[in-house]
């Protein structure tokens, strides 16, 4: 797989038309900023939240860590699960967000999430990203949508409706109006913004190869893939004003520490890295992380934790990673 900056596969082709389509003394300014890092690396936390009309618009259904050298090579793409359970925040990783942006605001949320995720891989976060699935879904329509090849068939009968979380479907006690069936086929498709997100967000498969997160990581990073493959077609490359609509989209709708005076540190960091291989993993069940019985520990809930409790099998792993 080609490797670009995740949160620019994204965002940073159109910053980088939007840098270079400004004032020389503009990119002069950018220029003057370097971006923050650690041990020669950038890492950047991407954020996925249901948003507007969802039951919880603020919880983070995607964690995504973005690593690259400062020298534009070795980029690492790690998916976290988003039961994880965090020690010092006694709930789970996915809350992070929400629970700093309440007490704080958006920033209180980027901090929270940040430290969270440190917390549980022992590496720092410098900068984050937060977009709800309806920008993304918009960004895929505005490059005229991308290719898919789906590995397996498959179905989910219960893909939750936005808006629908509360209705009493009139007495229905399976409340089936909340829910829409949504089915897929294996091979090559071509999706729009609303079907790549139904594709991406599905987790209630009868199927136990589709029906977990873990398969929702893989089907995230198959997602931004092809999206970024979508952005370096020649087909996009040679239209520049979507570049444009693409800045402007997500200028307006994400939530970010990323400033305009990293802008163009990024654009360059994106293009160094864009045909370097990106190595992807995640912390899954049973090699770094364990599912505990569900207890009053854990607030009742069903969590993720280090396996063993030994945090270590985490962090070596992510260290291994980052060689």
């Amino acid at each position: 797989m080609r490797a670009v900056l995740v949160v620019l596969v994204l965002a940073c082709i159109a910053l980088v038309w939007f840098v270079l389509s400004s004032p020389f003394y503009y990119i002069r300014s950018f220029s003057s900023m370097a971006l923050p890092s650690s041990g020669g690396r950038t890492n950047i936390l991407v954020l996925g939240v249901g948003g507007d009309g969802h039951e919880a618009p603020d919880l983070t259904d995607t964690i995504l860590f973005f690593s690259i050298r400062t020298r534009g090579t070795d980029p690492v793409l790690l998916s976290l699960p988003r039961d994880i359970w965090v020690p010092s925040l006694k709930a789970k990783i996915n809350t992070a967000y929400y629970y700093g942006k309440k007490k704080q605001g958006p920033s209180g949320g980027l901090t929270l999430a940040k430290a969270a995720v440190s917390e549980i891989i022992d590496q720092p976060v410098h900068l984050a990203v937060v977009l709800d699935f309806g920008t993304f879904s918009k960004a895929i329509d505005l490059v005229g949508g991308i290719d898919l090849d789906i590995p397996r068939s498959f179905d989910d009968y219960k893909y939750p409706l936005p808006g629908k979380e509360n209705d009493l479907c009139a007495g229905d006690p399976e409340y089936l109006c909340r829910y829409e069936h949504v089915h897929f086929d294996a091979g090559q498709q071509h999706h729009d913004g609303n079907t790549a997100l139904k594709y991406v967000r599905s987790r209630n498969s009868a199927d136990p190869e589709e029906g977990t997160d873990f398969a929702r990581n893989r089907r995230q990073e198959q997602v931004i893939s092809a999206f970024k493959n979508r952005l370096l077609s020649r087909e996009i490359i040679t239209h520049p004003a979507v570049y444009r609509e693409l800045y402007d989209l997500f200028l307006s709708e994400s939530v970010t520490d990323i400033t305009q005076g990293y802008y163009f540190a990024l654009a360059k960091l994106a293009f160094r890295a864009r045909r370097q291989s990106l190595k992807t993993a995640a912390l899954s069940e049973p090699d770094q992380l364990s599912h505990p019985p569900v207890s009053a520990v854990y607030g009742g809930q069903w969590v993720l934790i280090t396996k063993n409790n030994d945090s270590q099998i985490v962090t070596g792993f992510v260290s291994s990673l980052l060689k």
